[in-house]
């Protein structure tokens, strides 16, 4: 899949393909490469020691489920999850302890219902566990396209290891790039597991 022409038509290109794929995708199929997503991450943290991680309540067939923050949290993480504030700032940030603990809130998400940490809050993880709709060889993440990642990911720690969670026909040759895109320096996908990228 690849389209030429100006950068934001081609980004929404994409994401209606992208996203026409993530809607015929049967449940079967969604399952078990769900699984396979949780168990790459679990024992990628669990090789590196990584005591604090970035993550996502998955929503609208986005990979992953609550089950791999879990996992994550049953080994020792702290796990952050990210609560949206306001429509032109930065994500806020709340401590995952357990589903009972996730609210319906907008746009369709769950969110944490914990103390708010701030938005500067993201520079305390070692990894982020970042939602995309393809990640390309190089690092570029393509999102929904409301700017939240955007706004927040320069407030992560420089070392911080940025992951990319998309299924394996979403980890693609190139995407349309802009210069505000913040590149991601890993890919996680259901066969390669986690992948660092030449960023």
């Amino acid at each position: 899949m690849s389209w030429l022409g100006e950068t934001s038509e081609g980004k929404a290109e994409w994401r209606s393909a992208l996203l026409q794929r993530r809607r015929e995708l049967d449940e079967t199929t969604r399952s078990v490469e769900n699984d396979a997503l949780i168990s790459a991450l679990v024992e990628w943290a669990r090789e590196r020691a990584i005591r604090s991680v970035g993550a996502y309540v998955p929503v609208k067939g986005e990979p992953g489920s609550t089950k791999l923050l879990d996992g994550l949290q049953e080994q020792g993480c702290r796990v952050l999850l990210p609560v949206v504030a306001s429509d032109d700032a930065p994500l806020d940030w709340a401590v995952y302890t357990g589903r009972q603990s996730l609210q319906r809130a907008r746009f369709g998400l769950l969110e944490p219902t914990g103390e708010r940490l701030g938005p500067e809050a993201i520079a305390q993880a070692q990894a982020l566990l970042v939602p995309a709709l393809a990640v390309d060889r190089s690092g570029v993440r393509l999102g929904r396209g409301a700017g939240y990642y955007d706004r927040s990911l320069p407030l992560a720690a420089p070392q911080a290891v940025l992951i990319g969670v998309v299924r394996d026909d979403e980890f693609v040759e190139e995407l349309p790039a802009e210069p505000h895109d913040v590149r991601m320096t890993a890919v996680v996908t259901p066969k390669l597991g986690v992948r660092a990228l030449p960023v």
